[in-house]
This record gives structure tokens, sequence and C-alpha cells, in this order.
């Protein structure tokens, strides 16, 4: 299992934004599937949350335990904007590889306050990059040649689709929201510091991300804890803005192999093979939420269209073929399996409770 997970020279792996829905899926995946010491710097935001990798290390047992005694999982609580932190936290880390999944990734919120998504997303890429390089050119030539960076981002640097194709790793960039601008700047960072300073670096952009444990402002958990609640869904406009949704566990497999056996230099789209516009995915929800709970059947009346998000790009799809045909990946999850196990989960640790936010679909 651990050499089928990371390559042999990979020991110890700084994971940024470990706190978050889908760098937590990450640091579990590594704890339980791996034997390497997982650094986990968050600066423990609003949407940070810790419990499934505490739960995660209680399951372990004494496999959370490395032989000198100490936990597997270190938390570094730093926040990428302070480039000293910063530089400190690599410093202990002292990763073999390090995969950066810390950004603000709010849609809404990047329009109400577009200046930290700035500061997080672009300097804190830069902060990171720099005090990485500086770790990566003092290490001794065998760790060196194992050593790596993979970057995560968004499909949503590219822009939106017409009804027809899909992005690829070819397709231009073209944000249209201050979080996109703010990734893509990112991506060409990590891009530009491979080719300037020879950093070896792996970029991945995926589609939207759902399951458990992500912090609920995002669409899904927002439909499912408003519909447990009895209260009104909101949906973006006329609801035919099209997703490409990827079961996050089915990311994290993506996102390992591209971070050990990925091509250096290169970028890989990863996408579920799930298209969906808004009013089909609440739709599925409500359905299988009249299963669930037939007392608040149907709970399609619950749907409230509301005015339409500024810049709401129409579709975005995925090509994955590249992954698949270099790495072997492909989703194991289809959008209704992914679906009814995320709803469930919700149900299970949220009850009636409402939801936490009022955002829109």
């Amino acid at each position: 299992m651990v050499t089928a997970l990371l390559p042999p020279g990979i020991r110890r792996v700084l994971v940024t934004g470990g706190a978050g829905f889908i760098g937590g899926a990450v640091v579990r995946r590594l704890l339980t599937g791996s034997d390497a010491l997982v650094f986990n710097l968050d600066k423990l935001g609003y949407a940070s949350d810790l419990s499934s990798i505490e739960l995660s290390l209680v399951e372990l047992g004494e496999r959370g335990l490395i032989a000198n005694g100490a936990c597997r999982h270190q938390l570094l609580k730093v926040d990428l904007a302070d480039a000293e932190a910063t530089a400190a936290a690599v410093k202990q880390a002292d990763p073999d590889l390090v995969m950066h999944l810390a950004a603000e990734s709010h849609v809404d919120r990047s329009i109400a306050g577009p200046g930290a998504f700035i500061e997080s997303n672009i300097n804190g890429t830069f902060n990171l990059l720099q005090a990485v390089r500086a770790h990566w050119e003092q290490l001794p030539e065998e760790r060196q040649s194992h050593f790596r960076f993979h970057h995560i981002s968004t499909d949503e640097v590219f822009g939106s689709l017409g009804p027809e194709g899909r992005f690829s790793e070819t397709t231009p960039y073209d944000p249209r929201s201050p979080y996109s601008a703010s990734k893509a700047a990112s991506d060409h960072l990590v891009s530009a510091w491979h080719h300037t300073y020879g950093l070896p670096v792996v970029l991945t952009n995926c589609s939207n991300n759902y399951g458990p444990w992500q912090f609920p402002e995002k669409l899904i958990p927002v439909v499912i804890l408003k519909a447990a609640a009895g209260e009104a869904i909101p949906l973006y406009g006329d609801g035919q803005n099209v997703r490409d949704w990827l079961y996050v566990e089915d990311h994290v497999e993506a996102l390992l192999l591209a971070a050990t056996r990925g091509r250096l230099g290169d970028s890989y789209c990863v996408g579920g093979a799930n298209e969906r516009n808004n009013t089909q995915v609440l739709q599925a929800i409500c359905a299988l939420m009249d299963q669930q709970r037939p007392e608040g059947a149907p709970h399609s009346r619950l749907v409230t269209p509301v005015k339409d998000r500024a810049g709401h790009d129409r579709r975005y799809a995925i090509d994955a073929s590249k992954i698949t045909a270099e790495l072997g990946w492909r989703p194991r999850h289809s959008f209704e399996q992914g679906l009814e196990a995320t709803l469930r989960w919700y149900l299970e640790h949220y009850g009636n409770a409402a939801s936490k936010s009022s955002g829109g679909a």
C-alpha cells in the first residue's frame, strides 16, 4: 500500500490547506494509505475543520505514530500571506513533496471582498514558492531528484463554455471572477517558477468537488441542509448553469497520481464526467430527500429562484483524457452514487439543522 500511494523517496509531505475540504481528504488518505509524516499547513480560517483528520488518527491508533513517538499528523498554523512564517514552516516540514491546496475558493465571497483572494491565492502562493524553492535548492542531490511541488487549481481559470466542447490542458485562460483570476495568477506563478528556476512542479485543474465534510456554503451542502430544515432553496437565475461534478475521493486519487507520477512541468485536467445543470442537481437532491425524509415531501416545493450571480459562468466541462491515458485515472463514482453518500452523511451529521449559508445555486 505504501509504495502504491507514495514512491519510496517521499517520506515527508507538506499539505497546504489541509484543514479544508479537499485538503483534509488528501491528508486522510496520506495518513491511512502511507507511512509518511504529514505536515498540515493551514491558517485555520472560517471553513477549516480538523474533525475528519482527528477521527482518522483515532482509527489508526498506533499507526498514527511514527517510530520516535511523534504524531504522523503535524499541524502548522500558518497564513501563507506571512512570508517569514511560511519559510519557517517549510523549513520545519523539510518536505519531499508539497501539495498546495490552500486557497480562498468561494466565488460569492470573492465578488464581495476580492482583496482577501489576491492576498491569499496570489501573494500566498508566491511566498510558498519562494520558501519551497530555497528548501529544494539546498537538498542533497538524491532528495532533489525525488522532490515535487504539486499545485492544485480549478477549471474556473478557463472561463465559460458554450453548449459544446470541454476544457483541456491546452484551453486558453479566461477567468471571469476575482476568485478565478486569482487562481489563474497562481497557476502562472507556479509555471514560471518551473521554467525560470527549474522547480519540479505539476499542476492540476479540477471541476466542482462535492462529498462529505464540505463546508456548508457550497451548492450541494447548502441545498441538502436547507431541504432538511424546510427552508427556501435558492436557485440562481434560470438554473441552467452547468458544472462537471467530481466526488472528492475520486479527486484525491487523481491528485496523488499526478503529484507522484505526473510529468514535471505538465498540467492535468481532472473531471468527474458528470455534467449537470443546477436545476438537475436540485431536483436530484430533492428526490433523495423525499426518500430519506418523506414527511417533508415534495422538497422541490422549497426551490426558490433568486437573482443570478454577477459574472456567473454558463458551463464548465472537463476533458480528462490526458490523466486517464498517462496515469490510468478515471472517476469511480457516478454522480448518483456520490450524491446519495453525501446526502446521507450530511443528514447524519447535521440532522435538521439549518445551513450556515444562504448562498444560491
